[in-house]
């Protein structure tokens, strides 16, 4: 399915949610999902718990998001930033257990779990790392629920998952700068996550309606997206997302989630 169709121009737009842990709460965390179309709901890896989830799946499921599952490496001091050197088979248990415990989360409150987005630098590494992409992908298979996994377009994980007849979501990122490859600019380096409102907005809007983007060395590049990612931890991140709703809204763009 393609963001862009024959009739209105249509797009999902997620955020990362449920990531406050115990005592600690994320700023933004349950009114983002008034937003946004699908919420990627932390599996306890790298952020959540328990009783986070649960409630973070129930507020979703009220405001009408899609669910997602937002595995991670087993990194929760490190916000699943750090790359793991799991063994694959570790990791496709790791990967299983996640979803696992969310849909049981989902389940308890009327809802499920839709999909499948990886976090950090789990979704980083799948992206040219082969084995870890084969332990995820091997993942779904194995639990056998057809989930889709959202994707960076032209990525190994993208490539395996649907050799394995496993759907992908091509997504794209609204606060995060891009190479002139397409891929991310690591957040070690400058510029890499954007934070103007405005400025973000404008780069959904074009993405939506475009299928480009400007990359950090002004040069325009492709991008083919279904779902665009705002970032939950990213400071400001609700009225990042109120803004870019509103501006799709402005430019005649559906928001609605890729799975309807």
């Amino acid at each position: 399915m393609s963001a862009i169709t024959s009739g209105q121009p249509r797009i999902d737009l997620n955020a990362d949610c449920g990531e406050s842990l115990t005592s600690w709460s994320m700023p933004g965390g349950a009114e983002i999902l008034e937003v946004v179309s699908s919420a990627n709901v932390a599996c306890g890896f790298h952020a959540g718990d328990p009783s986070v989830a649960r409630e973070t799946c129930r507020i979703a499921s009220q405001r009408g998001a899609a669910i997602g599952a937002h595995v991670s490496y087993d990194d929760l001091k490190g916000f699943g930033r750090r790359f793991i050197d799991v063994v694959p088979s570790e990791l496709t248990d790791q990967v299983i257990y996640q979803i696992g415990a969310l849909q049981a989360c989902a389940r308890s409150v009327g809802a499920q779990v839709r999909y499948v987005k990886p976090h950090g630098a789990l979704y980083n590494t799948i992206g040219h790392h082969e084995a870890h992409a084969e332990a995820v992908v091997r993942a779904l298979a194995e639990l056998g629920d057809e989930l889709p996994i959202l994707v960076l377009p032209d990525s190994e994980i993208e490539r395996q998952a649907a050799a394995a007849g496993i759907p992908t979501v091509r997504e794209a990122f609204a606060d995060r700068a891009y190479t002139p490859e397409g891929r991310l600019v690591s957040r070690r380096e400058e510029g890499s996550v954007l934070h103007d409102p405005a400025e973000i907005s404008a780069r959904v809007v074009q993405m939506a309606t475009q299928r480009t983007v400007t990359a950090i060395d002004g040069s325009t590049i492709s991008v083919d997206a279904e779902s665009i990612c705002v970032h939950g931890d990213t400071p400001g991140a609700l009225e990042i997302a109120r803004q870019v709703s509103a501006a799709l809204s402005e430019a005649g763009v559906e928001q609605r989630s890729f799975l309807s």
